[in-house]
């Protein structure tokens, strides 16, 4: 099916269309308007990723969360019709007025406290130590500009260091990870409760253990997040998802780095392949969240492993 024919057949045929700024991703994304209303087109590759979309939105609207309604589908096209959040996301809001920095992060959090206590999908792949280490060694095929890629001898003992840290955490309980849950990918809605994050970008969800998607989102790539901030969150997440402190200290730390590894493959990648440089902004601050994770007595052999190189790219 065209675009045109897909509008035609939603009623959107008639409406304007506005593209919108476009993320690290291959999607594409348009607001359109027609007679007083307004919707979001998303246009992405045929790679399934729209079908995973589709589950997961479904998934969250049945446990009472905020993803957006779809209006119109042709998944095997890659295309979508869904309902418009608007344009004002937590990033911004935080950026512009920290003082509500904290009430929008402690919904955030509430918001994965929520999903701790109801079912996980039943359907979703699992990232466990092995997943993150192959995600992991994305820092091995790609350099930052004017930086040397890790030696390839490293390779295969860092991802055996990884699979063992992740061991005690492989063997516990699981939820619904929704993976790049950070403040650009959620919208402040006027709603009440949990209804007033609007959650975006989850088509990538997996079941994971808890720690993930906090550290996702108080280890956030793009953006500072105030450190009493992130400890204020982690000790609310424990409290009220009934975590015991050192386990769970460990576990943030362990996926702190494979997210920050994974991030700084992917931002290599993007510079050096598709000429998107301005990720490197954020390099720094990956890289300083990397160092702070490995410093955790329970990456002991990790860290003795990525410490050369990250010397050599001081």
């Amino acid at each position: 099916m065209s675009l045109s024919a897909f509008l035609q057949a939603a009623g959107w045929q008639n409406a304007h269309i506005q593209p919108m700024t476009g993320d690290a991703s291959a999607r594409q994304y348009a607001r359109l308007h027609s007679k007083g209303r307004s919707a979001i087109l998303m246009q992405a590759p045929n790679d399934g990723s729209t079908h995973a979309f589709v589950a997961v939105d479904h998934y969250l609207r049945a446990q009472s969360l905020a993803a957006p309604t779809i209006y119109a589908a042709q998944p095997d096209q890659g295309l979508l019709i869904t309902e418009d959040f608007g344009d004002t996301r937590f990033a911004d809001v935080t950026d512009k007025d920290a003082a509500n920095a904290s009430n929008l992060y402690e919904l955030a959090t509430d918001v994965l406290i929520h999903l701790s206590r109801v079912p996980a999908m039943a359907d979703r792949s699992i990232y466990d130590g092995k997943t993150m280490a192959t995600q992991a060694a994305l820092i091995f095929e790609w350099a930052l500009p004017g930086k040397p890629l890790p030696d390839q001898t490293m390779a295969a003992p860092l991802k055996d260091a990884l699979i063992r840290a992740a061991l005690p955490f492989d063997r516990g309980r699981r939820v619904t990870m929704l993976r790049d849950y950070h403040a650009e990918n959620l919208m402040l809605r006027e709603a009440s409760g949990l209804g007033a994050a609007g959650l975006l970008d989850f088509q990538d969800a997996m079941l994971a253990h808890p720690a993930y998607d906090l550290v996702s989102l108080l280890q956030d790539a793009r953006r500072d997040v105030d450190p009493a901030i992130e400890e204020e969150m982690t000790f609310r997440y424990m409290a009220c998802a009934d975590h015991d402190s050192t386990d769970f200290y460990a576990a943030y730390a362990l996926y702190g780095v494979g997210r920050a590894l994974r991030i700084l493959g992917i931002f290599a990648r993007l510079a050096s392949r598709d000429g998107k440089t301005r990720y490197l902004d954020f390099v720094p601050r990956v890289r300083a969240n990397l160092i702070r994770n490995l410093a955790h007595p329970h990456l002991s052999d990790v860290a003795g492993i990525l410490d050369p190189w990250l010397e050599s790219t001081t």
